[in-house]
């Protein structure tokens, strides 16, 4: 099996990009919720400072998967961290060690960047990949919960 290659997407990645996020969002039972369109995405990716970044995973002549992350902060150390949004490996390609490599990529990244952390968010029925990241050494937050604002409540909050 030839080996796998990680590069940053460009522009013409797009629709390839806009693909990838569809078909995460159909594994992850959330396809309803993808609204992105490529020229919302253009503008988040390639916008002067971007809003996020993504790099593609590439073997066999064909892609393998992606990851789109972003900085974040800690007041408490006064250093940015890396937050990975979006970690996806296509079925065909999964079991070939492609998300650990997209991982350590990313982590790579945040070392050279000087980040304090790499953190994600995983959906709590998904065992096999909280097995894997388990297996990497990362360690839940279970002391934490995740809030959001959205839509009208979002809205809501605003005009007050």
């Amino acid at each position: 099996m030839p080996a796998a290659t990680i590069r940053p997407a460009i522009a013409a990645d797009v629709p390839l990009v806009l693909q990838l996020i569809r078909e995460l969002a159909a594994y992850e039972k959330l396809g309803h919720e993808v609204t992105a369109t490529e020229r919302d995405l253009r503008e988040s990716l390639f916008s002067s400072p971007p809003s996020a970044e993504v790099v593609i995973a590439e073997t066999d002549g064909g892609v393998a998967g992606y990851a789109l992350f972003f900085h974040n902060y800690s007041t408490f150390l006064c250093k940015r961290g890396l937050y990975l949004e979006d970690l996806f490996v296509r079925p065909s390609f999964r079991g070939r060690g492609i998300g650990r490599l997209l991982l350590s990529h990313l982590a790579g990244i945040a070392v050279q960047r000087g980040c304090a952390r790499f953190e994600w968010a995983v959906l709590d029925w998904n065992e096999s990949a909280i097995g894997f990241y388990r297996s990497l050494g990362a360690m839940p937050m279970d002391d934490w919960t995740v809030f959001r604002l959205s839509g009208d409540a979002l809205k809501r909050l605003a005009a007050r």
